[in-house]
């Protein structure tokens, strides 16, 4: 069992979560490989440079090429040359890729677990629900010890919560179905809401 912080009603309590719903141990490569895979999948992959075909310029040849004394020399486009083109560098691709769907899933587990484990997960309550208030919401991240960097996780997709701390340094709101591996690991506290671990439990 692991204990829990639980913000409601203006105080501070404890729950026992039984951590063997998200594994029994942390699988450290399993959760790397997941990260490199969310990290590959945000890439621009936009980065190029011109090659010798590429770069403006005469295609003449400098000089002849014997009987001057200097090394033979083509274009004035060589790679070597100031001002020239650029051997083997980088091309516009596509660096995503996909892992199978059970190994993203157990990277999900292990990533909630070691929350669990480092006493880095509390559940909270008392959020803005009409209108967007930044100043209620960080009151709430204050109460469980969750300022400094925090992902705030959701049942379902809350605009009004999102409008609240979206100018909030190093603070995410995600709902459940947008959780992963990366998410989890991103920010140092996890705070979600009592329907939320419902929904994480079941998942």
């Amino acid at each position: 069992m692991a204990q829990v912080k639980v913000y409601s009603g203006g105080s501070v309590s404890t729950l026992d979560v039984d951590a063997s719903l998200f594994g029994d141990k942390i699988l450290g490569r399993t959760l790397k490989d997941a990260v490199v895979m969310y990290e590959a999948n945000v890439r621009q992959g936009t980065a190029k440079t011109k090659t010798r075909s590429e770069v403006a310029g005469p295609n003449k040849k400098l000089w002849k090429q014997k009987h001057t004394g200097r090394a033979r020399m083509g274009s004035k486009k060589v790679v070597h040359w100031r001002g020239g083109g650029t051997a083997f560098g980088p091309v516009p691709r596509d660096y995503s890729y996909r892992m199978p769907k059970k190994a993203r899933r157990v990277a999900l587990r292990n990533a909630v677990y070691s929350k669990l484990c480092d006493g880095e997960m509390c559940i909270a309550d008392g959020w803005p629900t009409e209108a967007p208030s930044t100043k209620r919401a960080v009151s709430v991240l204050a109460a469980v010890g969750a300022v400094g960097s925090a992902l705030v996780v959701t049942a379902e997709s809350d605009s009004v919560l999102y409008k609240s701390l979206r100018n909030v340094p190093h603070v995410s709101v995600r709902p459940v179905t947008d959780l992963n591996a990366r998410e989890v690991l991103l920010r140092r506290h996890m705070v979600v809401t009592p329907a939320a671990m419902e929904q994480i439990k079941v998942r």
